[in-house]
């Protein structure tokens, strides 16, 4: 049965990375993930509601309690480099690079949660990993020098040569903190109902993403956000509920080294949104890409 939730979560994770990407064309991404956290923590508390879990709260251990804000934590840091590297990349290289957190979560269930990584899920994990570097391309038309930005003028401005590849490196993070959530949500949901769990560490991401609104002073921009955009941050909030909502059932009842890779197959739902929606096509080698992260993802599944 947590190979249906696994999968429920891969669905509802792609249908969100193309929703979100509709909601920050013009709203900042930080402002966008705050907004549609609040959606996600209705959503996840609504859920707590209609299964009775709530008075289960008194019967949290500390421990668990601990790494479930811990899991919070990671997932907000996950969640604020995501949108910001979607906001300013590719999907279709943005979406790659976020999805190879399998690769660490792995060697981490490996360390800590003690599961076992057999030649063949071995062999799964390398092929992801390649896999993913050959989706990672260099886009058509981007053959401004390195450091350069042109003004209005029309003459060439020194910029900083971060700026070209800080989608790459947000895209980095959020790979990153996304494993770590895996595993310190793995260990946490273990002593509680799945959905009080979840509902208790998006609690933990709302207030994280709204201090970072208030740190960067983009608080007043809220009401700036356009209507359309505003109904796609909501929807993609609620694509998130219902990812997260299956993702923890999965991770609850199942091995964590299993449950991500079938989580990140939602890499194929993302992909062909992104094609009918903002016509990003892949390229051969980005199409080899894909192929050999779903083939990896397979192997690693028997």
């Amino acid at each position: 049965m947590w190979i249906l939730y696994a999968c429920g979560s891969a669905l509802f994770a792609g249908i969100t990375s193309i929703l979100a990407k509709c909601g920050i064309r013009r709203t900042d991404s930080n402002v966008a993930t705050a907004v549609r956290t609040i959606v996600v923590l209705l959503f996840a508390w609504i859920m707590v509601l209609v299964v009775g879990s709530g008075s289960q709260i008194g019967q949290i251990e500390g421990r668990t309690l601990l790494f479930l804000i811990l899991s919070g934590l990671a997932t907000g840091a996950s969640w604020l480099c995501y949108f910001r590297a979607l906001a300013i990349g590719d999907i279709n290289k943005v979406v790659p690079i976020d999805k190879s957190s399998t690769v660490l979560t792995i060697l981490l269930a490996f360390l800590f949660l003690h599961e076992t990584i057999s030649p063949v899920k071995a062999a799964g994990v390398a092929l992801i990993a390649v896999g993913t570097f050959l989706m990672i391309e260099k886009k058509e038309g981007e053959k401004k020098p390195a450091g350069e930005a042109v003004s209005e003028s029309g003459r060439r401005d020194k910029a900083p040569i971060f700026h070209g590849k800080s989608w790459f490196l947000y895209a980095c993070g959020s790979a990153v903190f996304a494993s770590l959530t895996s595993i310190l949500g793995k260990i946490g949901i273990t002593g509680v109902e799945s959905n009080l769990g979840t509902a208790i560490r998006t609690g933990v991401v709302l207030v994280m993403a709204w201090v970072m609104v208030f740190a960067t002073g983009k608080q007043k921009t809220v009401r700036e956000i356009p209507p359309k955009e505003l109904g796609f941050i909501c929807l993609s909030g609620l694509a998130t509920g219902g990812s997260w909502l299956c993702y923890y059932k999965a991770l609850q009842e199942g091995p964590a080294s299993v449950v991500v890779p079938i989580d990140k197959l939602s890499i194929l739902v993302t992909v062909a949104f992104s094609w009918i929606v903002f016509r990003e096509r892949l390229s051969l080698r980005s199409g080899l890409g894909l192929g050999l992260i779903v083939g990896g993802t397979m192997l690693m599944l028997f």
